[in-house]
Formats: C-alpha cells, structure tokens, sequence
C-alpha cells in the first residue's frame, strides 16, 4: 500500500487505499467517514486516513465468535 508520511511520522493513505486494505469499495469507506465511524483529514478535496485511525477503526470493529454448545 503506497502511502505518504505526515510530520510526525504517521501514515497518511488515500480512501482507495483504505478501500482496498479492508477488501470494500471506496464508497463504503466515504460512508464511514461522512457519519464519523472512521476520522479522516480533508485535503483539498480529498480525505486521508491516518494510519493510527485505520488501525482503531478495525480495533474497534473486532468480534468475538463464540463456539456453539450443542445440549
């Protein structure tokens, strides 16, 4: 994933990028941006995605599955 680094170091990556990584379509990543499911920086007029946000958003979406008992 090609990316660019802001002054701190941190990752910046574009939505298509995002899009890609998550296996969506840059549509639903807009959609994660436009209701504040995941931050984005607005450049122009273009977003970029930290990657620290990345990684929080798929933190945070983790689900546990729990094994079935059968009785």
């Amino acid at each position: 994933m090609a990316t660019s680094a802001a002054p701190n170091g941190d990752r910046l990556h574009t939505v298509a990028e995002v899009a890609q990584h998550m296996r969506v379509s840059n549509m639903t990543v807009y959609r994660l941006i436009k209701f504040g499911a995941m931050p984005a920086v607005r450049v122009g007029k273009s977003y970029r995605i930290r990657q620290r946000d990345l990684d929080a958003y798929l933190d945070s979406s983790r689900t546990v599955v729990e094994e079935r008992r059968d009785t």
